[in-house]
């Protein structure tokens, strides 16, 4: 469930001449009982409202007074978001010969062509307020308040995002509600500048219309009618025409891949940090612990315990959170069914709250293995996958993206390959290669390639000291010490037993991998600490030192930068 709630006006929309269908009522009761909740939106004073709603409990809220006051209907309270209106602005109103005049809670409210008169004596007054207008209807409220900003209250206490609302209005006043949900809707009956800005505008008007979008949210989240809005697109970068790049809010999914050292994670990070700003939530799986520091995220799970269901549930109850699961406790082979469990825990939340709104996947090889037998029947929708080589990644979970970036070196191949991997799109014939750090991307519904280069992210992934120092590695980012003619297969899990290993073996295996230059390379691809690569690199160079001096300088190097951790 993409939409879990639905805003609706009252005037013009839900109601016709003030009165509510009985089929539109069903409708309503319809979608509740779906797990979905409604909330009334509309710029009326509450104490006209309620008489006119049969059985206000259908909305677990009610914004009133065009956002001021918000209303619970189940506790039958409600409360001001704002000061109430000074008693001389009022007062200068009635002067002035306002007449009708409504004063609610907050709002002042009157009708055409008072609206000189009310500016005037805002001005006069000296208040910082500002004038609404809808069909004729002049209200005026703090400087602010709307619609939307009423339903961010009520939203905070559904715990409830934004980008989790289709809101449906129909006059001036609908705009910024519209606006702020991630799909807005637009009754048949509504005015032109608001089927403008609407994503979506039904067929038929008022209440008929409503029962139209319930029976949309009911049939398929909106998909058919145009629910995944483009307008919500995160920016990745520019191409090379100086375009924007954009990933959708709501986009079915992504893969990033390429080479180690390509970008992937650069990547990966600016992408998690423009779903924060833009106030998507994220779930993201991290065998490495890379992200434990990511800004505005809850950290579970570390190098000794692995993230409990229970903390993954709890984490992701607030929808101003996201979280990081840190499984550097999670075994290599036991990735795989750890991954079963959280994607249904994940696909349960989603279908109660509509959210966390994105899954990502470090390391998805690790998690979902092309040898694993049987995958995971549950679609991933809103999903990125990260890996090295999209082959090693079950094919159903593949078939879960829509768009694919390719990074590092032979992008343009590997890219090609990928798309083959789908079955479900001709792979891409282009000639584009990505420029020197750039990246290239491929997506379904174009079927088209373009080279971009990524914006820098605001922060810089932090690597763990201690998980590289006695963490637990994979095997793919492990080293071995094998010896020419690999006679050995000794596995360094991490630096401390490298060194460990380092000072054991013979000089022969420790000179072979060194004039490979083994050591340096694993230290800048595997370890991505680029300085200790550059101090092995010059070992490395040396010709003419000794088994026992290079094995010297590089455990020496290791150990300035490390240390094991009490």
């Amino acid at each position: 469930m993409r939409y879990a709630v639905l805003a609706t006006d009252f005037d013009g929309t839900l109601a016709h001449d003030g009165t509510v269908a009985e089929p539109v009522w069903a409708a309503l009761e319809r979608l509740v009982e779906s797990g979905r909740r409604a909330v009334l939106v509309t710029g009326r004073l509450l104490e006209d409202l309620l008489p006119l709603v049969e059985r206000p409990e259908r909305f677990s809220l009610i914004v009133a007074e065009n956002g001021a006051l918000v209303y619970d209907p189940a506790t039958k309270t409600a409360r001001t978001i704002v000061e109430p209106p000074p008693p001389a602005f009022v007062a200068e109103l009635r002067k002035r010969g306002v007449t009708p005049l409504e004063v609610g809670h907050v709002i002042v409210a009157t009708w055409e062509p008072n609206e000189k008169a009310v500016l005037d004596a805002i001005r006069d007054v000296g208040l910082e307020w500002h004038v609404t207008f809808n069909k004729g209807a002049v209200m005026a409220l703090p400087a602010g308040v709307t619609k939307a900003t009423g339903l961010q209250v009520a939203l905070d206490e559904l715990e409830t995002s934004r980008h989790n609302l289709v809101a449906v209005g129909d006059g001036e006043n609908d705009g910024a509600m519209l606006t702020f949900a991630e799909c807005g809707v637009a009754v048949a009956n509504a005015i032109p500048l608001l089927k403008e800005r609407a994503d979506v505008v039904t067929t038929r008007d008022h209440g008929a219309g409503v029962r139209e979008l319930v029976g949309a949210l009911l049939r398929d989240d909106l998909s058919e009618a145009g629910g995944i809005v483009s307008r919500h697109g995160i920016v990745l970068g520019r191409d090379t025409d100086g375009e924007e790049v954009t990933l959708a809010g709501a986009a079915r999914g992504m893969l990033v891949f390429g080479t180690s050292g390509g970008g992937k994670s650069t990547l990966t990070t600016l992408i998690l940090e423009r779903l924060r700003e833009a106030g998507y939530q994220f779930c993201a799986l991290d065998p490495e612990g890379d992200y434990s520091s990511f800004e505005d995220a809850i950290v579970v799970g570390s190098v000794q315990a692995s993230p409990t269901l229970e903390e993954i549930s709890e984490g992701l109850r607030s929808p101003t959170h996201s979280l990081i699961l840190n499984t550097l406790a999670v075994p290599p082979h036991e990735r795989p069914a750890y991954f079963s469990r959280v994607a249904k825990i994940i696909d349960g939340l989603r279908q109660q709250r509509g959210r966390p709104h994105w899954l990502v996947v470090e390391e998805a090889h690790h998690f979902m293995p092309v040898d694993a037998g049987e995958p995971l029947d549950i679609p991933l929708s809103s999903v990125l996958l990260v890996t090295t080589r999209p082959q090693l990644v079950q094919p159903r979970r593949l078939r879960d993206v829509d768009t694919m970036v390719a990074v590092g070196d032979d992008a343009r191949r590997a890219l090609e390959e990928a798309v083959s991997l789908l079955a479900i799109a001709p792979p891409p014939h282009s000639s584009i290669e990505p420029t020197d750090g750039g990246a290239l991307v491929w997506t379904q519904s174009s079927g088209t390639v373009r080279a971009f280069r990524a914006d820098i992210p605001r922060t810089t992934r932090v690597r763990h000291r201690r998980k590289y120092a006695t963490g637990e590695l994979a095997e793919s980012k492990s080293f071995y010490f094998r010896g020419p003619g690999e006679r050995l297969n000794l596995r360094a899990q991490n630096l401390m037993t490298f060194v460990q290993l380092a000072r054991g073996i013979d000089d022969e295996t420790w000179l072979h991998h060194l004039r490979r230059g083994d050591y340096s390379k694993w230290f800048a691809e595997m370890i991505g600490d680029e300085g200790l690569a550059r101090d092995a690199l010059a070992v490395e160079g040396d010709t003419a030192v000794t088994a026992v001096s290079s094995r010297q300088r590089i455990v020496d190097a290791v150990l300035q930068r490390y240390t094991t951790p009490a």
